[in-house]
C-alpha cells in the first residue's frame, strides 16, 4: 500500500479532522465561512496562470519567512 505523504505539520489525524468539519458543515456554515473569508481585509484572492504558481507559492514563502524572522525580532526585547 502507498504511504501517505503530508506537508509539514499535518498528519492523518489532522487531514480526517479537517475532512469531518466540512463532512458535518450545513450549506449555510459552508456560505458564512466562504464569505468571512471574502471579508478579510489582510488577504485577497486573484487569479495567476498556473505556471506562474511555483513563483507566487516561493515569493509567498520568503515573505511568510522574513515576517517571522521581522517578529521574532520585535518581540526578542
Amino acid at each position: 500500500m502507498k504511504q501517505s505523504k503530508f506537508p509539514k505539520g499535518w498528519d492523518e489525524e489532522r487531514v480526517h479532522k479537517v475532512l469531518a468539519h466540512y463532512e458535518k458543515q450545513t450549506e449555510e456554515e459552508a456560505l458564512a465561512e466562504d464569505e468571512a473569508a471574502y471579508e478579510d481585509r489582510t488577504q485577497t484572492t486573484i487569479d495567476v496562470p498556473v505556471e506562474l504558481v511555483p513563483a507566487v507559492r516561493e515569493l509567498i514563502a520568503k515573505h511568510q519567512t522574513s515576517h517571522h524572522s521581522k517578529t521574532t525580532a520585535d518581540n526578542s526585547g
